[in-house]
């Protein structure tokens, strides 16, 4: 389903979107325009939620490391 809405631009930006297409796609093009600035932005965030995890779990990843890497010795101690 499509509506029909009015949107004011400036010069220089519809000047863009005329070079790369012509006026009778201009329709199509912002709306796969928008559909990929999305997508870039949902990357953008979950690549920053994911860094945060990381982020307040290093701690506790480094302290489990140190566990095994004491493991791990015993172990080798023990062949």
């Amino acid at each position: 389903m499509y509506q029909k809405i009015n949107i004011v631009l400036p010069e220089t930006t519809l000047r863009l979107i005329d070079h790369i297409t012509d006026k009778k796609n201009r329709s199509r093009f912002i709306d796969e325009a928008v559909k990929y600035y999305m997508e870039q932005v949902g990357k953008i965030s979950l690549r920053e939620q994911l860094k945060q995890g990381a982020i307040r779990r290093s701690e506790r990843d480094l302290n489990l490391s140190r566990e095994w890497n004491v493991f791990e010795e015993e172990a080798w101690q023990k062949r």
